[in-house]
């Protein structure tokens, strides 16, 4: 809720992490994270509350040449045929995606909105505006600049149990320290920890 009292729209970020902290490699490659059936199945749980989505262009254009032609695959290595993917590719598909990119032209994916060079008045206008949460995946960049702004009301990393040595930090820049709450931790099989935080 703001301080004007009207009910806000909530800016959950969701990364998969190295055991290091890594959210990707050097190379841009993705297709470390440990694969987890249970993990897809839980991550369908919470589609309901949301209705959009916050890219920069990098993320987008991965999502873009992926989801719109594979909803049954997963964009983390070999494909996975599962009711949950199919699930989460449907909901990406018919997601409202606004995307940060100051040279992005092309918005023929379905649901698509460029919103030209990042502005946090921009960021606060959505959060006020009418609809559900929303979700940023990837886009370190966009997610840099929201953590230091303070636009982002929740963060999701799943940690996976190896380490890459090297790679991309998923928040760069943070000038001062941000105290989160724990609102989950949940282990899986596979070796995969979900850590789930708030704003303190």
């Amino acid at each position: 809720m703001g301080r004007d009292g009207v009910v806000m729209r909530r800016i959950h970020m969701f990364n998969r992490v190295s055991a290091d902290g890594y959210f990707g490699a050097l190379d841009g490659n993705i297709e470390w994270p440990v694969q987890d059936p249970e993990l897809d199945k839980s991550a369908t749980s919470g589609m309901d509350d949301t209705d959009a989505m916050l890219f920069g262009r990098t993320t987008y254009d991965g999502f873009k040449s992926f989801w719109p032609h594979a909803v049954d695959e997963s964009p983390h290595g070999p494909a996975r045929r599962s009711p949950e993917l199919a699930a989460m590719g449907k909901w990406i598909n018919r997601m409202t995606k606004y995307v940060f990119s100051r040279t992005l032209t092309d918005a023929s994916w379905a649901g698509t909105k460029i919103l030209g060079e990042f502005d946090p008045k921009v960021v606060e206008e959505l959060k006020r505006g009418p609809g559900k949460n929303i979700m940023i995946f990837g886009s370190g960049s966009i997610v840099s600049l929201l953590t230091q702004h303070g636009l982002i009301d929740e963060y999701t990393f799943v940690v996976s149990p190896l380490l890459l040595g090297s790679g991309i930090l998923p928040v760069r820049g943070v000038t001062k320290h941000l105290k989160l709450k724990l609102l989950e931790c949940k282990e899986f099989a596979t070796g995969n920890v979900r850590l789930r935080y708030a704003k303190a």
